[in-house]
C-alpha cells in the first residue's frame, strides 16, 4: 500500500536523510503536497515529487488526498501541526521538538491518544545500524552497561567574536536525543539527574558548554547502578576546520559487564572484550532515513493502531527540562 503523504517542514536534514529516504521508498510513498515557510523552498521540493507547495499547514492537513503527515523541521507554527492531523484523523511522522512546557506535553500526549491516530517521533540515534548492533552485543556478548560517556560538539557558525544566536529548539532537540539515546542503551529509566553549565563568554548569556549526569540505580544510594554521562560543547568555532576534526571522541562509550563499545553514528562501532579487539562494518545497512521511513509505513498500514517514541521523546524532553533545574539549583533533581 502506497501512503499519500503530505511534508510539514523541511529542515536541516532534508538534503542528506528525507528527500534521498523518499526517493529510495517511492513504492510506499506518494508526496501529494509541501508546506514549507520559505516559498521558494516548498516550490522546489514539490518539483522533485510533482507535487503541489500549499500555502498553509490547515490546508495541507485538510487535503481528502493526503493520508499521513510527515513533520520534518522546528518551524514558527510548533508542534500546532500536529494538532491538526490529530483534528483530520492523519497520521503523523514527527521530527520537531516536541513541547518543553509539562502542560502542553501532556495536551499533546492526550490530543494524539484521543483522536487514535498512528504517530511516530523521529528518534535517529535508536535506529542507527551501530546502535541496534550494539543492543545486540550487549544481549550477548558484552552484558550489562555499566557506564555511558556521550558526547556531541557542535561547531559554531560564523565568526568566533561575537557567535550569532543559535538554534535553542534544536539544542533542546539534541539533548533530548542525546537523553533518549542512553536511556535506550542502557535499558532502564534514570532516577536522578545533575548537571552543569559553563557560560563564560558573553556576559554569561550564551553557554558553550553543558554536562548532566544520569544516575540509574534503582535501589539504594546515587552512583550504586549504571551511570551516564552526556555533554554537549559549543565552543569551537567552525572557521577552525583543523580543530573541529581533531580526534573527536567517540559519540557513546559504553563500558559493560564483559567489555566495552566505541560507538560513531550511523554505522561505525568498536568492541572490546577478554578475545581483543573487533571491529565491524554496518555500511551496507539501510540508512537510518529510510529504516525510520519504513517503521512507520508498517505503524500506519497495519491493523494495529501504533503511538511509537511519543512517549520516549516527552519523557526525555522532562529529563533535560530537570536537567536545567539543576543547573539553576546546583542539586541533584530526583526523577
Amino acid at each position: 500500500m502506497k501512503l499519500r503523504v503530505g511534508i510539514v517542514g523541511l529542515g536541516s536534514q532534508w538534503e542528506s536523510r528525507h528527500l534521498p529516504a523518499l526517493r529510495s521508498l517511492a513504492d510506499r510513498f506518494e508526496v501529494r503536497g509541501i508546506c514549507e515557510q520559505v516559498a521558494h523552498l516548498a516550490k522546489r521540493a514539490a518539483a522533485e515529487f510533482d507535487a503541489v507547495p500549499v500555502d498553509g499547514f490547515r490546508a495541507l492537513v485538510a487535503r481528502d488526498d493526503i493520508d499521513a503527515i510527515l513533520s520534518f523541521a522546528d518551524q514558527w507554527y510548533g508542534a500546532t501541526p500536529i494538532l491538526a492531523a490529530c483534528d483530520h484523523g492523519k497520521a503523523v511522522y514527527s521530527a520537531i521538538s516536541l513541547p518543553f512546557a509539562a502542560d502542553e506535553a501532556a495536551l499533546l500526549r492526550r490530543r494524539v491518544e484521543e483522536s487514535g491516530i498512528a504517530f511516530m517521533a523521529e528518534l535517529p540515534r535508536r535506529y542507527a545500524p551501530a546502535t541496534v548492533r550494539l543492543k545486540e552485543l550487549i544481549a550477548t556478548a558484552l552484558g550489562r552497561p555499566r557506564l555511558l560517556f556521550c558526547h556531541r560538539r557542535v561547531p559554531l557558525s560564523g565568526s568566533s567574536a561575537p557567535s550569532p544566536p543559535r538554534d535553542r529548539a534544536s539544542e533542546a532537540r539534541d539533548l533530548m536525543e542525546l537523553v533518549d539515546w542512553c536511556r535506550y542503551v542502557a535499558g532502564a529509566e534514570p532516577t536522578s539527574v545533575v548537571a552543569v553549565r559553563h557560560a563564560e563568554l558573553q556576559g554569561g548569556e550564551t553557554d558553550d558548554y553543558q554536562m548532566m549526569s544520569l544516575d540509574f540505580t534503582a535501589n539504594g544510594p546515587p552512583g550504586n547502578g549504571p551511570l551516564a554521562q552526556i555533554s554537549c560543547g559549543y565552543y569551537m568555532p567552525r572557521q577552525w576546520e583543523e580543530a573541529v576534526g581533531f580526534r573527536p571522541p567517540a559519540a557513546l562509550q559504553v563500558a559493560c559487564d564483559r567489555g566495552i563499545a566505541f560507538v560513531d553514528l550511523p554505522s561505525s562501532l568498536v568492541w572490546f572484550d577478554t578475545a581483543g579487539r573487533h571491529q565491524e562494518s554496518l555500511e551496507n545497512e539501510r540508512p537510518v532515513g529510510e529504516h525510520m521511513l519504513l517503521q512507520f509505513h508498517r505503524k500506519v498500514t497495519s491493523l494495529v493502531r501504533a503511538v511509537s517514541g511519543l512517549d520516549d521523546a516527552l519523557t526525555a524532553m522532562r529529563i533535560v527540562q530537570a536537567a536545567a533545574q539543576s543547573q539553576v539549583e546546583c542539586r541533584r533533581v530526583s526523577l
